[in-house]
């Protein structure tokens, strides 16, 4: 409260003669603070209800090398209370025959400490950086010209392939300039290179979907250090599409935190309403869904979170990658494409009955010139019902398994057959463990051997006559 406002309510005592306790209920101001103000003003006038300001303020009497150790004792690892540093300061005085500092000095000068001193010293560097330094924040300057990619754990439990609760994972396509979703994938098992390329396979190529038209080979994609980002294979991807990887610096995720607040839209928007979400305050529920199931709610999040306008552009995101209309940079041929994005290829020999591959039979009649020579096959294991083959590194044809050409037939449900059936035969063996044990139990047991007679030793030397 400055004078003019002090004024005003003491000349309603000295002009009009209102009693203080009148004033005091009408004011609010307590009955000692009015007093204190009608004494300044009777002894200093309207220039003594001003706020007096002591010379010294600001100054700090206590000694420097006091004001040092005690800055010293904030700063160690672990910090001890501030009962401890008074304690310890205490001590160190009465050793000196000083007098110590208060304990509100010693408050004072442990608050006055610079608070990025403190989290650097006690929290180390990487907190230091999040919490103190300067965020540059950047977005690309036109569609397609940076792109994210990242993983996360989702907070769901899904139905896995041999029906027990397994949680995915979703790999995203970000383009920095739009927000748009560019390509996913849900997957179970920890995150790979071939996850990884299937993911850019979608970013990549046109869509079956006609409102989702993000297509294209973007100049950078930025990602962190993870082992499938830093691969050989996803190099020699990245040189074969004249696209550049950039990683983001160890420890440091603020450059990807576009794609870090998607993952967080994705966990309280979407999951939030599926049966099988994960939350701290329950136990784990029962799992509902398939990995298609979440498959087709994920899809149809991102076509309605590409289609709303993005909070901090104010934009949509397909309405800010579309722009003015231009013509992205695209791959020859989905068949070239999947040559640099597909899983490592695998060698196989075309037999007279076909290509043989994890336990199937691909078959073509392009490959009928081909029995005997050495071809390059490549998959998709969310699918091998179907193989595409290549010869001397030029694509072939689409070789297909002929049992399951109208079905879809995963690379992991093939792997949890065949895990069912080796532990069925497990089973088996068990079981005639089992029955040769209690056989064995029921048997008698043989004799015991008989102690044999006692027979003298046969003597050959003399000595052994005496």
């Amino acid at each position: 409260m400055d004078a003019d406002e002090r004024w005003r309510i003491l000349r309603l005592h000295v002009e009009d003669a209102i009693p203080l306790a009148d004033l005091v209920r009408t004011t609010g101001v307590p009955r000692r603070t009015l007093t204190r103000w009608l004494a300044h003003y009777r002894t200093g006038g309207y220039d003594a209800l001003n706020d007096s300001v002591r010379p010294d303020r600001g100054i700090r009497h206590t000694p420097p090398d006091l004001v040092h150790l005690v800055e010293g004792l904030a700063l160690t690892r672990p910090r001890p209370s501030m009962a401890t540093i008074h304690r310890r300061l205490t001590e160190h005085c009465a050793d000196r025959g000083v007098e110590a500092p208060s304990y509100s000095t010693v408050q004072n000068i442990v608050h006055a400490l610079d608070p990025g001193m403190v989290t650097l010293a006690l929290d180390g560097p990487a907190s230091y950086r999040d919490k103190h330094e300067l965020l540059l924040r950047r977005r690309a300057d036109r569609p397609n010209a940076v792109w994210q990619a990242d993983h996360t754990m989702l907070d769901i439990l899904i139905v896995g392939p041999d029906g027990k609760p397994a949680r995915p994972w979703l790999t995203v396509i970000l383009d920095d300039h739009s927000r748009a979703v560019c390509g996913y994938l849900v997957f179970l098992g920890a995150p790979s290179a071939a996850n990884t390329a299937l993911a850019l396979r979608q970013a990549i190529w046109h869509k079956i979907q006609p409102d989702w038209p993000v297509c294209g080979i973007p100049e950078v994609l930025y990602v962190d250090h993870g082992s499938d980002f830093t691969s050989h294979r996803l190099s020699a991807t990245a040189a074969s599409l004249h696209l550049r990887i950039v990683h983001s610096a160890v420890g440091r995720p603020q450059g990807r935190g576009k794609i870090e607040r998607f993952f967080g839209t994705i966990n309280t928007e979407l999951l939030t309403g599926l049966p099988g979400h994960l939350t701290t305050r329950m136990p784990a529920p029962s799992p509902v869904l398939d990995l298609s199931g979440l498959d087709a709610a994920v899809i149809a999040f991102i076509g309605n979170y590409n289609t709303r306008a993005h909070r901090e552009t104010g934009q949509k995101p397909l309405n800010a990658w579309v722009g003015d209309g231009w013509l992205p940079r695209m791959p020859d041929s989905l068949e070239q494409l999947d040559g640099f994005l597909m899983t490592v290829p695998a060698s196989r020999i075309v037999q007279r009955d076909g290509i043989r591959f994890q336990g199937l039979r691909y078959t073509s009649p392009t490959l009928a010139p081909f029995v005997g020579a050495a071809v390059t096959i490549r998959y998709d294991p969310r699918d091998i019902t179907e193989i595409r083959v290549f010869h001397r590194d030029a694509y072939l044809c689409t070789a297909v398994n002929p049992e399951h050409q109208s079905e879809t037939v995963s690379l992991k449900q093939i792997q949890a057959a065949r895990n069912a059936h080796r532990r069925a035969l497990r089973g088996q063996i068990q079981e005639r463990i089992a029955v040769v044990a209690h056989s064995a139990a029921q048997t008698p047991a043989p004799p015991e051997p008989t102690l044999r007679e006692h027979r003298p030793r046969l003597r050959i030397y003399e000595e052994d006559q005496r």
